[in-house]
C-alpha cells in the first residue's frame, strides 16, 4: 500500500500547477489517506499554518480535480476548514482518489488519497491443472460482484493433505483472470489441499478448500506433426495423421484424441469424439473440391492408473488441405433428368451405407474404412458403367 500512496502524492505534486513544497508544512489534511467502505461518510479537515496569514474561509476543496461545492464546507476555526462527503462511491482506480485543499489562488496546500471500496468476498471457481506433471497452475475469480475497487491481495496456499507444511505460491498474475503456478517441489501420488486467501485493509476472506492429486488433473501439449492429405482420388475423403505429445512418452497412460474440422469459408467446427487412441484417421463424407481446416487435441487419460477423465489439451494449429474435384462434376452431363436421377441414387446409397456403418462400426476404425473403400470402388465402377450406357443411348 505504501507504493500506492507514493504514487498518489507524486501525482498531486507533478500534475497540478502552483504546488507549494510539502517541506514547508503550510497545511495538513486529516485523516490522511483513509480507507473507507463504499457508501460511508467522511469529514476531512484542512489545517493551515497561522504564519501563512490565510483565513480558512478563503480555502476550497477539490476531488479528482473537480471543485466541491461550498455547501459541503464548514469553517471550524480561522485556520481549519472541513468538508463532508456522504455516500462515497468506489475509487476510480486502486491508486486512490485525490482530495486536495487549495488556497484562494488555486495553489495546493495539502492533499490526501481516499481509498473507497469493499472488503473481499470468498474467492470462487478455484480450478487447477498440471501440464505434463511438471507444474501445477490454479486459477480463481473474485467473489461477489468482482473487484473490491481498492488494492486487494490474493494468496494461493497449498499443502500435502496429511503431513505437509503450508506453503504459498509465488508466481502470480496480478490482473484478472487470476493465476498462480507452482513449479517446484511437487509430489505425485499424494493429494494436495489448495485454497485462496483474499485480503485488503477492509477485511479478508478464504475460498473453499479443494483436494486433488496432480495425476488427476494432467493436461498436455497439443499433438504435434499434424498432417492432412488426400486419399488417392477419392473426392470426399481426407487422411489426418499426428504424433502423440512427446512430453508424455515416458508415462503410462491411454491417450484419447479428438478431431475437429471446418470448411474454409465457415466458422462452424464439426467435432469427431470417437477417434480413440490411434494417431490417424480418415474424414469421410466431405465435399469434393473443397478446402478444409483440421485440428487435433489430446486427453492423457489414466496416467499411472488415475481414474479421472483427464483434461483436454489446447487444439493444434489449423492444418489445411483440399479434397479432389469430382470427375462427375468436371465431365458434367447435358441430361438433367439423368443427372438428377444419378444424384438421387448416390444420396440414397450414401445414406444406406453410413446408416450401416453407424450401426456396426466405430468412428475411425480400420474395419469401417476398409468397408468404405470397397464400397467406394464399387460405386465408382457402377457410375462408370451407368455413364457409358447413357452415352450409348444418346449416340
Amino acid at each position: 500500500m505504501k507504493g500506492v500512496l507514493d504514487i498518489c502524492l507524486v501525482f498531486l505534486m507533478l500534475h497540478t500547477p502552483g504546488v507549494l513544497s510539502l517541506s514547508t508544512h503550510v497545511a495538513v489534511i486529516y485523516p490522511q489517506d483513509p480507507v473507507l467502505r463504499m457508501g460511508s461518510k467522511l469529514t476531512a479537515s484542512c489545517w493551515v499554518h497561522p504564519d501563512l496569514g490565510v483565513h480558512a474561509s478563503s480555502l476550497f476543496w477539490t476531488l479528482n480535480g473537480q471543485q466541491l461545492p461550498s455547501s459541503l464546507y464548514r469553517v471550524l476555526s480561522p485556520t481549519n476548514l472541513s468538508v463532508t462527503l456522504a455516500g462515497l462511491n468506489a475509487s476510480r482506480q486502486t491508486s486512490g482518489d485525490n482530495l486536495v485543499c487549495h488556497n484562494h489562488k488555486g495553489h495546493i496546500l495539502a492533499g490526501s488519497c481516499l481509498y473507497v471500496g469493499m472488503p473481499p468476498e470468498k474467492p470462487v471457481d478455484l480450478t487447477c491443472w498440471s501440464r505434463n506433471t511438471k507444474d501445477l497452475t490454479c486459477s480463481w475469480a473474485p467473489g461477489g460482484k468482482g473487484e473490491t475497487n481498492i488494492s486487494t491481495q490474493y494468496t494461493l496456499k497449498y499443502k500435502l493433505r496429511w503431513y505437509g507444511k503450508e506453503k504459498e505460491c509465488e508466481d502470480y498474475t496480478h490482473t484478472q483472470p487470476y493465476y498462480c503456478s507452482i513449479t517446484r517441489d511437487l509430489h505425485l501420488f499424494t493429494p494436495y489441499e489448495i485454497w485462496v486467501e483474499a485480503s485488503n485493509q477492509l477485511g479478508r476472506a478464504t475460498s473453499d478448500v479443494i483436494t486433488l492429486d496432480i495425476l488427476d488433473v494432467v493436461t498436455t501439449d497439443p499433438p504435434s506433426g499434424v498432417t492432412v492429405s488426400r486419399v488417392g482420388q477419392l473426392e470426399d475423403q481426407l487422411s489426418v495423421r499426428w504424433e502423440a505429445p512427446p512430453a508424455l512418452k515416458d508415462f503410462l497412460f491411454q491417450a484419447k484424441y479428438q478431431i475437429r474440422y471446418r470448411l474454409e469459408d465457415s466458422q462452424d467446427w464439426k467435432v469427431m469424439d470417437d477417434v480413440g487412441n490411434q494417431t490417424s484417421c480418415r474424414l469421410a463424407g466431405l465435399r469434393p473440391g473443397t478446402v478444409y481446416f483440421v485440428q487435433v487435441r489430446c486427453n492423457p487419460v489414466g496416467i499411472y492408473g488415475s481414474r479421472k477423465a483427464g483434461i483436454w489439451s489446447e487444439w493444434s494449429h489449423p492444418t489445411a488441405a483440399s479434397t479432389p474435384h469430382s470427375e462427375r462434376l468436371i465431365s458434367g452431363s447435358c441430361d438433367s433428368k439423368s443427372s438428377g436421377d444419378s444424384n438421387s441414387t448416390l444420396r440414397r446409397e450414401l445414406k444406406q451405407f453410413f446408416g450401416w456403418v453407424r450401426k456396426h462400426a466405430y468412428g475411425c476404425s480400420s474395419m469401417s474404412m476398409k468397408l468404405y473403400d470397397q464400397w467406394r470402388v464399387l460405386m465408382q465402377k457402377s457410375h462408370k458403367v451407368r455413364n457409358q450406357v447413357l452415352q450409348g443411348d444418346k449416340s
